[in-house]
């Protein structure tokens, strides 16, 4: 058989061939809506490829993009790996101080941002020694400070020819850099392959998974820099499917108005951005339509958000769980016949409870604290265990592989898979508290707390007790304007777990989120460390 390689350029040339008139659709910063198709993206991708070649750009070279979901974002997505270059999307979300560490880490030497960034790039610009190109991505470089030198985005690429021939390199040649929100120490980069990236397109995009078709309108929530946005950019493109980018903004109204206008069917993003979304539509009282699905992914999905999405909007949810170092796919919470067969009520149970089932191109395994393998039993908890090829090896620069002797990447997470082959977080294993030498699981407390309709996001970590060791508190924002005291949530979570995991203490406040959206315990737990002391 033929030996061509998989590589994402071919990606973009297929979707440009055989979904040509597709549209993409773009919000941006401060310009009307860009509308163009898949030609005109490889087109403005050649010219962009071309563009970073001529600023002596060469394959293995790395280019830092620090900006939103548009499509000048997405055209680097296709130009930097296409031209051998890789791509380290970094978040802007992080703090200017693991910007600067990222950056320098990746060893960027262009910058290519967008013009509400210009002020933090400039702060930046005297840490970052190795960027000796800064491209602001808009018409022109006006409102950028003069010490940065910058050149317009849409300048550059007109000088450059709008076709190309790719070149053709190692399917195994770096294409995306991306460095993970981890909560202590520096944040570390994950060096996903042109490979990787392929396989996991086509992953995505089975009717087991995202079920994706050329009928289907996509509009990535998940943030271009966060893993590639779930890799939802290749998959839609590899099925055909019209893209819609919202920039930075996903405020309810702002995804709603999307929704409508451009006919979105499928949409993915962490837990607060769909909060914000049915907040949204309960005060408009519109409807979803003409949205069908959505992933949740990040944290774990609330069922009370789950239930009111396909009981009232007709919404279908699916959980996905994964992270960084699995590019981020891992399992997906779709049904089978099987369990199906068991009647609606059990389906969405295993669906809603559970963060997803086995998928094609990763293995999972759960093993107790001396390595040894546990049942799918759907209860013996364990350590998550994960392999495949689009599962990290090692971290960019690091010397030592991340894996076992077998090539296990340990997730850090604690799991049961059962029977069904349905994998369940009970909880991260720096998160899980240890309450009289016995286990309380923090996500289920949370589920339980933020099923009520008042609020918003809920957090649980566990602090120092003086008798316990450590015991749960209860952290809780409630929606704007809804009061309700402390033994009224206690209440509500009491039916749902035994009556020692209650935390001992609800506390109303502002729940702090991490660089992508997902609840910063690590802040929760310096907060109230001695809170109960």
């Amino acid at each position: 058989m033929q030996r061509s390689p998989l590589l994402i350029s071919g990606v973009l040339d297929y979707a440009a061939s055989a979904h040509c008139d597709r549209e993409i659709v773009s919000r941006l910063v401060d310009e009307p809506l860009w509308r163009y198709d898949y030609v005109g993206l490889r087109r403005r991708a050649a010219q962009c490829a071309r563009m970073l070649q001529v600023l002596g750009v060469a394959p293995g070279d790395r280019v830092t993009s620090l900006a939103w979901n548009t499509h000048r974002h997405l055209e680097l997505f296709y130009a930097a790996p296409g031209a051998g270059a890789v791509l380290h999307t970094a978040n802007p979300r992080f703090s200017e101080q693991q910007l600067v560490y990222t950056i320098n880490h990746a060893g960027s030497r262009v910058l290519l941002f967008d013009r509400s960034l210009i002020d933090l790039v400039a702060r930046l610009r005297p840490q970052l020694p190795s960027i000796d190109t800064y491209i602001l991505l808009a018409e022109n470089p006006d409102g950028a400070p003069e010490e940065l030198k910058a050149a317009g985005y849409e300048d550059l690429i007109a000088k450059e020819d709008e076709d190309i021939e790719w070149p053709v390199f190692d399917e195994n040649a770096g294409a995306f850099l991306c460095y993970t929100s981890g909560t202590t120490g520096d944040p570390k980069g994950v060096l996903y392959s042109h490979r990787s990236v392929v396989l996991h397109a086509l992953a995505a995009g089975l009717p087991g998974a995202f079920d994706f078709s050329a009928f289907d309108c996509i509009m990535p929530c998940p943030s271009l820099y966060h893993a590639t946005a779930w890799g939802l950019p290749f998959a839609a493109a590899i099925n055909g499917c019209k893209i819609v980018l919202p920039c930075d903004k996903m405020d309810g109204a702002s995804l709603q108005e999307l929704i409508k206008d451009e006919g979105v069917t499928f949409s993915g993003g962490v837990p607060t951005v769909w909060t914000m979304y049915l907040d949204h539509l309960a005060r408009s009282g519109e409807t979803a339509e003409p949205l069908k699905r959505i992933i949740i992914g990040g944290s774990a999905v609330p069922r009370a958000m789950a239930e009111t999405f396909q009981k009232k909007y007709g919404v279908a949810v699916r959980q996905i769980w994964g992270m960084t170092e699995t590019s981020p796919l891992g399992v997906v919470a779709t049904p089978t016949p099987k369990v199906a067969a068991r009647g609606k009520t059990e389906m969405n149970d295993a669906i809603w409870t559970r963060q997803g089932r086995l998928q094609f191109g990763i293995e999972l395994k759960i093993v107790d604290a001396d390595g040894n393998a546990l049942p799918h039993d759907g209860k013996s908890s364990g350590a998550l265990l994960v392999r495949g090829p689009w599962t990290i090896e090692r971290y960019f620069r690091a010397e030592n592989s991340a894996l076992d002797a077998e090539g296990w990447f340990d997730t850090g997470d604690i799991a049961t898979i059962d029977p069904d082959g349905f994998m369940r977080i009970t909880d991260r294993s720096k998160d899980v508290i240890k309450s009289g030498g016995e286990w309380i699981s923090s996500i289920d407390i949370e589920n339980a707390a933020v099923s009520h309709p008042a609020v918003r996001i809920a957090a649980v970590v566990g602090v120092a007790h003086p008798k316990w060791e450590e015991r749960p508190i209860l952290i809780v924002e409630l929606l704007d304007g809804v009061t309700m005291s402390a033994q009224a949530v206690l209440d509500h979570v009491a039916p749902h777990v035994a009556k020692w995991w209650l935390p001992d203490a609800v506390i109303f406040a502002k729940v702090p989120l991490t660089a992508t959206g997902k609840i910063d315990k690590k802040k929760l737990r310096d907060q109230y460390r001695a809170y109960l002391l």
